[in-house]
């Protein structure tokens, strides 16, 4: 059973960074193309970055581009946003999300795609 837990959410102020991390269990984080959404209430979830199982291609939104970069560690079988100067637009419940097993593939724009997803960790900004 596939299993994603993210850990690293909290409050910081704008300019502030954070760094999530999620932690896959129950699979090899090798075989997985794996992306990170977030949600702010009322709103519609929005794709943040993606990265490819085999690491090859990435992807980021605009509005986190130079900012956000998204990582994997397989020996510790975990995915990482790294965010950097953060702003209050980014407060949200952040998720990580994976495709099935080998399924290549990086695109923000399309949530569906993911179907293992994780509790989700906040984050706040605050002015």
């Amino acid at each position: 059973q596939l299993h994603l837990a993210e850990s690293g959410g909290g409050s910081v102020t704008a300019g502030g960074s954070l760094r999530l991390s999620c932690v896959v269990s129950g699979y090899n984080v090798g075989t997985l193309s794996m992306a990170w959404f977030r949600q702010v209430s009322g709103k519609e979830r929005e794709g943040v970055a993606c990265i490819t199982y085999n690491a090859e291609k990435t992807d980021l939104a605009d509005s986190v581009k130079g900012r956000f970069t998204i990582s994997r560690d397989r020996g510790k079988s975990a995915l990482y946003l790294q965010m950097n100067s953060l702003n209050t637009e980014d407060t949200a419940t952040y998720y990580c999300a994976a495709r099935a097993p080998w399924t290549m593939g990086c695109n923000i724009r399309a949530p569906t795609d993911y179907v293992h997803w994780g509790q989700g960790t906040q984050v706040t900004v605050s002015s």
